[in-house]
Formats: structure tokens, sequence, C-alpha cells
């Protein structure tokens, strides 16, 4: 299968005179951009609401969605949003290569979560999955996934950034609730970030849990609400949640995202602060999440780093 660049370069070559005139390599270049504005993309999609709001971006933009979802983890209601629809079960990659083949699809996107656990318990993989899976001697999040968009490109279909078309979902700079962070939760938030990067560089997970200076609970394959849970619970109250990303993190798949079901982890265990890295994560429902952190006196903020690798939360 034929590579965008393989593509390009063939229409170049084809056509080159039209009744005596020499055609401009612009006009080439426009009509094959607007060929693939109209072309179709695939979404492998997780659980979740991102990729319901992807494959909404991605029609708005002239794309024909094609979506493969994942039995037990994807919402039903993609269908609705979706042109086709594939459902797969963990693991089959191959089915995942034929689909896009027949769809005709060049270019994906990874959006949305799987639970990590279900690699124990609810996997059925095919030849190629398994084949893959075997192949790969650390079995990390960000290892599995190169290594499935490594397999992907390698049949023809390029993995591109999921944020593509939801820039405007990226988390903002500066405290985004009423209630500001006091001096004290701004010490912790500068203590977890140290601790965040550090495991983000192990490619463990990409939040931890802090009260006082003292570590409570760092995310591993458990995910971000169940860290939360268990951080909160040994803090008791006033728990300070940290969510990076990973140091040299792929923006195609994997990017820290939080939301309204963020807020309602913390106030179950009364937690006071979510932190999180502006402009390198998402933030999904941000009104609804909003009232709901101020409802519950929670502190919600997002911090970019200065040229000494600290968090500043910006003005309040």
């Amino acid at each position: 299968m034929k590579s965008g660049a393989q593509q390009r370069n063939a229409l170049f070559k084809s056509v080159s005179v039209r009744q005596g005139t020499l055609i401009d390599r612009d006009e080439i270049a426009f009509s094959f951009k607007n060929t693939r504005y109209m072309s179709a993309i695939g979404l492998i999609a997780g659980g979740g609401q991102f990729p319901l709001l992807f494959a909404e971006a991605a029609k708005k933009q002239g794309r024909r969605v094609v979506a493969v979802a994942h039995v037990n983890e994807t919402e039903p209601t993609l269908e609705q949003q979706a042109d086709v629809t594939c459902w797969i079960k963990l693991g089959q990659l191959g089915k995942i290569i034929k689909f896009f083949r027949k769809q005709g699809v060049t270019e994906t996107v990874f959006a949305g979560t799987i639970t990590k656990t279900r690699i124990f318990k609810d996997v059925l993989p095919d030849f190629k999955g398994l084949t893959l899976w075997n192949k790969i001697d650390r079995r990390l999040d960000d290892a599995i996934l190169r290594a499935v968009a490594q397999t992907l490109e390698e049949e023809g279909i390029t993995v591109i950034a999921s944020t593509c078309y939801l820039e405007h979902l990226f988390f903002p700079h500066g405290v985004l609730t009423r209630r500001q962070p006091s001096p004290e939760q701004l010490e912790d938030i500068r203590f977890g970030w140290s601790i965040a990067r550090e495991i983000g560089k192990l490619d463990i997970g990409q939040c931890v849990v802090v009260r006082d200076r003292t570590v409570l609970a760092v995310e591993a394959i458990e995910g971000t609400d169940a860290a939360i849970r268990r951080g909160g619970t040994l803090a008791g109250s006033g728990a300070v949640v940290v969510k990076l990303k990973k140091p040299n993190q792929d923006f195609r798949f994997d990017l820290p995202a939080t939301g309204e079901r963020t807020i309602t982890t913390l106030e179950e265990v009364k937690g006071a602060v979510l932190a999180v890295e502006a402009g390198q994560s998402l933030l999904f429902d941000r009104a609804a999440m909003i009232r709901a952190a101020d409802a519950a006196g929670v502190v919600v903020v997002g911090l970019k780093e200065d040229e000494n690798g600290l968090p500043q939360p910006g003005p309040f």
C-alpha cells in the first residue's frame, strides 16, 4: 500500500500536461490536500468520551470516520458517530489491519482508555496480535502502544496525534476554580510534580497522590481514579493529586486526561487539590468539572514548568 508521499509523487509524475499547458504543482498539491480532507480516517477507540468527541470533530472536518471499537470498553453510541464500526476484542491486531485495508484507511488515531488489567483476563488475540505481544520485552504502556503503532505503519497505516482536531481540549494554564491553592498546597504540588516526573520516566504512570510532602499513592496499572481513592483514603482528607505527561510523551496516544469524574473521585475521599500540566493533557467537561470542583471546595489548577523544571500556576 502506497504512503501519502508515494501517492503524491505518483500524481505529480502521471499528470504533467493538460491541453498543451503545464499544470502547476501547487494546483496538484491542492487537489491532493482536498482529497485527503474528504478521505477516511481510522479511529481505534477505547472507553470514555474521547473517541466520541474525536469522531464528531473529524466529521465536521469532512473526514469519513472508520472506527474500531473494543468490546466492554468503547461506548456503544460510537456507532452513531462513526460512518462504519468494527467491534473487536483486545489483542485482535490482524482484524484491525484487515478492516482498515478494506475501508481504505491510511491514517488512524488512538483515542480513549483501555482498562489495563484486562490484559490478564479479557484478551482474545489473533495471530498478528499474539506475535507482536511475544516480541515486547517490557510490557509497559508506551512500549506496547509504540509497538502497535509501528506494526500499523509497516502495513501502510500511519498513526497520527489524537488531538489533531481537538486542540481546544488541552488543559489551560492557571487556577480554574474559585478556591486558590494555599502556600502549603503549592509546596505539595511542587513535591508531587518531581515524583510524577520520575515515575513517568519509568513508564509506570502519570499521577501521584501526596499530602504534607509525603507520597500516598503512585498510579500504576489500576488507573488514576483507583490511585486517587487509595491515596485519598490514606490521607483521610486534604490529598493533593498531581497528574503530568510522561517525559518525551508521544502525543499519538495515552495523553493524561481529567474531567468531571476526576472531581467526583476526589470528593469521595475529601481530596483538596487537582494539579495538572497545562497544555500537555486533556480536559473533558470543563464547565461541569469546574462547577463540581467549586461545589466540593476542590482546587483545580493547570501549571507549566519554568526553565528550572519547577511548576508555575500562573497568575491567581
